[in-house]
């Protein structure tokens, strides 16, 4: 099949390329941008003027809930929820059940995936057995069954010995390793963010500490061994600060931020809103503008969802006892024009973030639309409004703070490998 997308503005941050420009794909990868390559005999024309044709979304951060939790969300759901969102790479996290700390995990998750064949799912391996912070996975086996990196995210590693000999072990591969910072001492009882607010609402409250702590220890550590590191999830301007600093000393240590954190407070918790509490919580609004000055400036690579799904019973009990988490595959893109439509960065800036940032940390062939590269496409009406609504949604789960927004910027078109899997049957989002 030879596909040729027309007269759309292509915008590719990973080539610094934002012009208007046809874009022409054959064997599920680009052939040309721009001039027809000679003999191009194109078999399908998708009309995108006035439209903008962007990488394939990375979301390097997702809880795909299979195995083991298929009544939250599933593979093939998930992969839905991800082409409606423009997203074609996937990463999800260990925390499956059973955990993905072993080699049949990962090849159960990789052929599910590929029997789909919506998204690239791209499993992420256990650095500990079961997630308990004490004995090592086999990394290696894992990475040669198809993990591309490692992480007990939903926890942390609170052994500092133990995580010396993971990131020693990850060290020797080159192997990266996303870590969920959270000092279980500080957390311990805690529900939101410490403060004002969870006083008066009589909640139990965790500090900044509980985060900042553990991403000083990480940065010391990844400096005595050499390993890469990623932090997830950041949501307090210590943190950010700490990260920068590891930069600046030449570590190897980036950070990503959840769209939750860019946008919601811990005010937002409002009377007990369940969709508002997750791990890492809400913070203060100045950590929220730290960390929308932290993805502006590039100290964090990546917006990453930490798409969470849920049932709607674990998010129905009380506050303090409810389930962590919120869904974010289909909100990502909107959100992330919401950013510029903000002033908070440019287009092609907040588009890197979902894209070729998420894409280079993990080493994956995504997030570029230059000659070679994977087809892996999104197509987007940048004008088009549209409002938040769970009903309509593809995930399993619903569980969205972000419910009633209206967004601008509607994926029309989603093409993996150049191939159509976005819209479903031909009919348009919402339609």
């Amino acid at each position: 099949m030879k596909t040729v997308i027309q007269g759309g503005r292509v915008i590719d941050p990973a080539n610094g390329v934002d012009t208007v420009a046809d874009v022409y794909i054959a064997e599920g990868r680009i052939q040309a941008v721009g001039e027809t390559p000679p003999d191009f005999q194109t078999d399908e024309t998708i009309d995108a003027a006035g439209r903008i044709v962007c990488p394939g979304l990375v979301d390097m951060h997702v809880h795909l809930r299979e195995p083991g939790q298929e009544w939250k969300e599933d593979i093939a759901s998930g992969s839905r929820a991800a082409a409606a969102g423009g997203v074609t790479s996937v990463a999800c996290m260990a925390n499956t059940r059973p955990v993905n700390d072993r080699r049949s995990v990962t090849e159960q998750i990789k052929a599910t995936a590929a029997s789909v064949g919506m998204a690239r799912i791209h499993p992420i391996g256990a650095v500990t057995r079961d997630l308990a912070g004490e004995a090592l996975t086999e990394m290696n086996e894992l990475h040669a069954a198809g993990c591309v990196a490692f992480s007990d995210d939903g926890r942390p590693v609170p052994d500092a010995g133990v995580m010396r000999q993971a990131l020693e072990y990850a060290a020797t591969f080159d192997y990266l390793l996303i870590l969920h910072e959270e000092e279980p001492a500080l957390s311990a009882g805690g529900a939101m963010n410490e403060g004002a607010h969870a006083t008066r609402m009589g909640l139990g409250g965790i500090p900044n500490a509980s985060e900042d702590v553990m991403i000083a220890r990480d940065a010391i550590l990844a400096e005595l061994t050499g390993a890469r590191i990623h932090i997830a999830h950041v949501a307090t301007a210590g943190g950010v600060d700490l990260i920068r600093q590891a930069q600046a000393r030449g570590l190897g240590v980036t950070g990503e931020a959840a769209p939750h954190h860019l946008f919601l407070t811990d005010t937002t918790v409002g009377t007990f809103d369940s969709h508002a509490k997750m791990a890492p919580p809400l913070r203060s609004p100045e950590d929220r503008e730290a960390v929308r000055a932290a993805v502006a400036d590039g100290t964090l690579t990546a917006i990453a969802t930490d798409h969470a799904p849920h049932e709607a019973d674990a998010k129905n009990e009380v506050f303090a006892c409810c389930a962590n988490g919120v869904t974010g595959l289909e909100t990502l893109l909107g959100l992330s024009l919401k950013l510029v439509d903000e002033g908070v960065m440019d287009l092609a800036t907040a588009l890197d973030r979902v894209t070729r940032g998420p894409a280079s940390v993990l080493g994956l062939d995504a997030g570029r639309l230059g000659v070679g590269d994977v087809a892996d496409i999104c197509i987007l009406d940048p004008e088009a409004r549209w409002q938040v609504d769970p009903a309509g949604l593809h995930s399993r789960s619903v569980n969205t703070p972000f419910a009633g927004w209206n967004l601008r910027g509607r994926v029309e078109r989603t093409l993996v490998g150049g191939r159509t899997v976005f819209p479903f049957g031909g009919e348009p989002y919402g339609g």
